[in-house]
């Protein structure tokens, strides 16, 4: 473990927390037009999670989130892609519920990264004395 796990942890949680706010507004969006849709659901795995199954995932936010890691791409969190929950139509209500809880997901995200990023600062400032 390095010391900057933490920092990469915290950022994870925030991009994963961007995703399913982006999934959410696609099914907001979806449920003010016309017609039945059916609810999707961004899906997450750990990097090292070698037995996950995506044949069932839908991949509509492909080409904004890669899930194949790049060289900088140390984040513990993968995005696999969107899964239809089915029999399940889009409802606004639900929706606004997913997009609090990712909200609120990413403040806490963003409070560790804030945490970690003061730890590592008082680090260096006590390597310097």
């Amino acid at each position: 473990m390095t010391e900057f796990d933490v920092l990469r942890t915290a950022a994870g949680g925030m991009d994963a927390q961007r995703i399913s706010l982006d999934v959410a507004a696609r099914n907001v969006a979806a449920s003010e037009a016309d017609g039945e849709f059916t609810r999707m659901v961004p899906r997450f795995a750990t990097r090292d999670a070698s037995d996950v199954d995506v044949s069932d995932f839908t991949d509509e936010l492909a080409s904004d989130f890669a899930d194949e890691p790049t060289d900088n791409d140390a984040s513990p969190i993968r995005y696999l892609g969107t899964q239809a929950q089915r029999g399940v139509g889009v409802d606004v209500v639900t929706e606004m519920v997913s997009v609090v809880d990712a909200q609120r997901a990413y403040e806490a995200n963003a409070s560790v990264f804030d945490a970690g990023k003061r730890l590592m600062e008082r680090t260096i400032d006590l390597g310097r004395l």
